[in-house]
């Protein structure tokens, strides 16, 4: 009897807590159904991965070959190239990128002049909103070497020029520094966002104590945003195979093909360009589940490490 009636009063503080929160879950219906639709609906193709499609049989009516495509990838001249590739890029990219935020919203947060603070912040900004294609086209313009700015500089220093998206060694760099010039200034708002929840009170009472603005920094700045940029690294390490298809396609040329091809380019060209859908689709599955452990690890080594964690 204790124990149904313990039930019935749990059912009971749900029904009303339910009834209380009900303007709050319908607020997040529509979120709840679009995700759904946009994440979930689209697993169903998953098994392409597993059949030999033929669009006029169908994904169920397609034969199934299991682990062909898979084997047929990792067997693949380009499996090695095309994760190096992935590979270096991303590293690259999440070592050098990921400080570079911390430091500007650092940097800012401690600079007394507001009206200056509000134009460095917009300059910075501003990159964000060029689209991919567009800076691409800068990117191409800019290095050019007949009528790139770069190299009209260089020359009229006489030095020769240079084609530098023809060169294998300088394909990365610019890959990643432009990438970094357009996405610090947005990427450094959730850290103001943090920064601006600080207290005061601490800042005054360690100035008051003779603290420099570097030891504000170091000891109240520095730790209060630790667990946001902890959270962001995990979940940059996520998609570590992730990277970017449109710019790097966009400055891939036959000349630097041999570091500009990646997991993303490749699944595009034998997906839709050679209509391969089941064996591109075997690679993406093959990138989202090593993203997924990849995830789940560092998810668990911060926790232990520094108690931050996504879950």
């Amino acid at each position: 009897m204790k124990a149904k009636t313990t039930k019935a009063k749990k059912k009971g503080r749900t029904a009303r807590a339910l009834k209380r929160d009900m303007s709050l879950y319908l607020f997040c219906l529509p979120g709840i159904i679009l995700t759904f639709i946009f994440s979930y609906v689209p697993m169903y193709g998953i098994q392409l991965a597993f059949r030999r499609y033929n669009a006029k049989a169908g994904i169920w009516g397609s034969k199934w070959v299991g682990m062909y495509y898979f084997k047929r990838f990792f067997e693949s001249p380009y499996f090695a190239s095309t994760i190096k590739n992935t590979l270096i890029l991303s590293m690259y990219g999440l070592i050098v990128s990921f400080p570079i935020p911390i430091i500007l919203a650092l940097m800012l947060n401690s600079f007394r002049h507001k009206r200056y603070r509000k134009v460095i912040q917009t300059v910075t900004y501003a990159p964000n909103f060029i689209s991919t294609v567009v800076m691409c086209g800068m990117i191409i313009l800019f290095l050019s070497p007949s009528i790139g700015v770069i190299n009209q500089i260089m020359q009229f220093f006489g030095a020769d020029a240079v084609n530098f998206m023809a060169k294998k060694e300088y394909w990365r760099h610019i890959y990643v520094w432009t990438g970094i010039w357009q996405s610090t200034g947005w990427s450094s708002v959730i850290y103001f966002a943090a920064l601006s929840g600080i207290s005061p009170e601490l800042h005054e009472a360690a100035r008051v104590d003779g603290a420099t603005k570097f030891q504000l920094i170091r000891y109240i700045d520095l730790p209060s945003i630790m667990p946001t940029a902890t959270i962001l690294l995990i979940m940059n390490c996520g998609s570590i195979l992730s990277v970017g298809f449109e710019k790097a396609y966009l400055l891939q040329n036959d000349l630097n093909l041999g570091v500009s091809e990646i997991i993303s380019t490749y699944v595009y060209k034998v997906g839709l360009i050679n209509n391969d859908m089941s064996y591109s689709t075997a690679i993406g599955l093959f990138n989202t589940i090593v993203n997924m452990v990849m995830l789940i690890t560092v998810n668990k080594i911060s926790d232990k490490l520094s108690g931050n964690s996504l879950w």
